[in-house]
């Protein structure tokens, strides 16, 4: 049977897509080699990670202990059975909301192995065997990716672990060395650290997370140092070993990092190696990422399009969603107005990271003048209510325009309030916006007007608006 879009994948990026194609009235196939649908997001990535995350905190009662201190727990003695159940519960209801997504658009679902023969032609082979082919128009690839993991790390999920397999563990670690600070590794090293598990977090270059303002991630690290966690930065691994009963790092310094496990989190490779790609002209780089046109999100062959985490930056899941429809309203010729150029990144962290628009170095790099505004969540009524004793809200502001030029936040709540900043960005709003506005008291949002006000007083120019 032929099919007007056939999606490789069913993840963020390949859900939405097929979802788009199916409103646009067309016949839609998604394959995945996965035993549920869902693609990494769902299994073993964004929701999997943050659900961690959010039992984490919970059960630990981390967000209390501004109020009770260190030593607080809502519960005493946490196993890795109590994380488990609530991810399975969280996995399973996500599931069964995507399939029915699927039922309602009659978007057709197979689980196979996809190659393909030619431009218009795949094969899909099944578990069992079975083999079939498969023609269509259009063709979208949302494979996703998987950890990277070098031949001589030796991963046996007992003492070395991928990300992967960090939500398979039989208990959960007394002592954890976390290599790679990129946005998985300080989502793992701080969620365990959460737990009261002493974490040493390993990066060979001396900064970590380049693309976030700096000072929002110096003060990141200093709560992750503050809580006890060892850091070590410009630090290459020479060596992992895994040992009868621990792990053991061997820096290139000579230093020696032991652990009962290790989780290794530097990079992540896009699953193409069996696509076939190579049957249509379709080229991948040494981390398996397809190269596409950012506008249409095309690859080299036109009717064959690539999007998610595959082609790259940003991967993230919500930006993948975007790239995703994109790719299907150009495949069948709806036009779409240019998105905005602002998009929210967010790293759910313990403390989280949200960011929107220009970083302070950026902006000074273009030689605009500019001004900051602050507001820290400890001087906000809820903040206090909360407990909340760590944490900042930073605007940039153009002195010649006044428009927001970037909004950055670390602390509770960054990934939900970033997105005021988001649409102020986008709307060329500027800072009257926030002094001339009342905001919902008290709330950590508050932040917002207070950071205004600072930018303001300073710019001391302008009537208001």
């Amino acid at each position: 049977m032929d099919y007007d879009m056939l999606v490789i994948g069913s993840g963020p990026s390949g859900r939405r897509a097929a979802v788009q194609s199916a409103k646009l009235g067309k016949s839609v196939l998604v394959v995945d080699r996965g035993r549920r649908l869902g693609g990494v997001s769902v299994h073993t990535g964004t929701i999997p990670s943050k659900t961690l995350r959010e039992t984490v905190l919970n059960l630990s009662g981390w967000r209390e202990r501004g109020f009770y201190g260190r030593g607080y727990r809502v519960k005493q003695d946490i196993s890795i059975s109590d994380l488990v159940d609530r991810l399975h519960k969280t996995l399973d209801h996500e599931v069964e909301v995507l399939q029915h997504q699927f039922m309602r658009n009659t978007v057709r679902s197979a689980r196979a192995a996809v190659k393909f023969l030619t431009p218009n032609k795949v094969s899909l082979t099944a578990d069992n065997g079975d083999y079939s082919e498969v023609g269509f128009a259009n063709a979208l690839i949302a494979v996703g990716t998987r950890p990277h993991r070098p031949a001589d790390v030796p991963f046996d999920r007992k003492r070395v672990f991928d990300s992967d397999e960090m939500l398979e563990l039989h208990h959960l670690p007394r002592t954890l060395t976390v290599i790679g600070a990129g946005v998985i590794g300080v989502e793992y090293a701080t969620i365990f650290s959460a737990l009261d598990v002493p974490v040493t977090l390993v990066e060979p270059r001396n900064t970590i997370l380049d693309f976030i303002d700096r000072e929002i991630v110096d003060d990141f690290i200093h709560q992750m140092r503050d809580r006890g966690m060892t850091i070590r930065l410009g630090s290459t691994v020479k060596e992992i070993a895994s040992k009868p009963d621990h792990a053991e790092v061997t820096l290139a310094d000579g230093r020696t990092i032991r652990s009962e496990m290790v989780l290794y989190a530097a990079g992540r490779t896009g699953n193409v190696a069996s696509l076939g790609l190579d049957a249509v002209g379709i080229e991948a780089d040494a981390r398996g990422r397809i190269k596409v046109d950012p506008q249409t999100f095309q690859t080299s062959v036109p009717n064959i399009y690539a999007s998610g985490d595959v082609i790259g930056f940003p991967s993230l899941a919500s930006t993948s969603m975007e790239q995703g429809r994109v790719a299907a309203c150009h495949a069948f010729g709806v036009n779409l107005p240019p998105p905005p150029e602002s998009f929210p990144y967010g790293i759910y962290a313990v403390p989280e990271i949200s960011t929107v628009g220009l970083s302070e170095e950026q902006v000074r790099e273009s030689g605009a003048a500019y001004e900051v505004g602050l507001a820290r969540f400890r001087e906000t009524s809820r903040g206090h209510i909360m407990g909340v004793s760590s944490g900042f809200l930073k605007l940039l502001f153009s002195v010649e325009t006044r428009r927001l030029l970037g909004a950055h936040i670390v602390g509770e709540g960054a990934t939900e309030l970033i997105h005021i900043g988001q649409a102020v960005i986008n709307l060329g709003g500027t800072v009257d916006f926030f002094v001339n506005n009342t905001f919902n008291y008290p709330t950590l949002a508050e932040a917002y007007k207070i950071a205004g006000l600072d930018a303001w007083n300073r710019m001391g120019q302008g009537k208001l608006d």
